[in-house]
């Protein structure tokens, strides 16, 4: 009679086997796989600008492979014309309304202007948005546009969200020709869900 093979034992080495070479082989693949993020950013402020670009142009820099969907008012950032981007200090508690000229004590003054004098004065969003600008030139941070440019020139992919485009009337003429994609949720979501860190902004 020829012999038996013993698939058990062979299936029980099998298993030793792979239970002492898998977690290092994953470990393998783990460390040599290249981190991906996506960012879906929401709001067309200048403040609320600098999140979505900042992390994206970061994290594009340091290699990882962003893509940045861009929705609701958050499309205004993908604009040609970033002139317009205007803050509103009104009802935002943690906006400090520091002046960016005059002599040190002054300019260390914290001006808590309570919200129902911002919203009865004329201009006060165009006053606020004009010192905030000044601030930013006085202490050297890249302005928007610049930014952005950072995050197309490391590999970082703006998408702009197709839905959004039909709901306010855009056409892409509007928007900067480096945005190659426009989609709706339903592309983008198989995308963050892949993804190593996924922000809302």
């Amino acid at each position: 009679m020829p012999d038996t093979v013993d698939t058990s034992r062979i299936d029980q080495i099998i298993n030793e086997r792979l239970d002492a070479l898998l977690p290092k082989k994953l470990a393998e693949i783990e460390q040599n796989k290249t981190p991906a993020m996506t960012i879906i950013a929401t709001k067309g402020t200048l403040d609320w600008a600098y999140p979505p670009f900042i992390l994206a142009s970061t994290a594009a820099a340091l290699g990882w492979n962003v893509s940045v969907f861009f929705t609701f008012y958050g499309l205004q950032l993908l604009r040609k014309d970033l002139s317009d981007l205007k803050i509103c200090p009104l009802g935002n508690p943690g906006m400090p309304m520091k002046m960016p000229f005059g002599p040190k004590w002054f300019r260390d003054i914290n001006w808590n202007i309570p919200n129902i004098v911002q919203a009865s004065i004329p201009g006060f969003e165009s006053l606020a948005t004009a010192l905030m600008k000044q601030t930013i030139k006085n202490n050297g941070v890249a302005e928007i546009a610049e930014l952005r440019s950072l995050c197309l020139e490391a590999g970082a992919n703006l998408i702009g969200c197709q839905m959004t485009v039909d709901l306010f009337g855009f056409t892409r003429d509007d928007f900067i020709p480096e945005v190659k994609e426009y989609v709706g949720a339903a592309s983008f979501l198989p995308m963050a869900k892949d993804a190593d860190v996924s922000l809302f902004i």
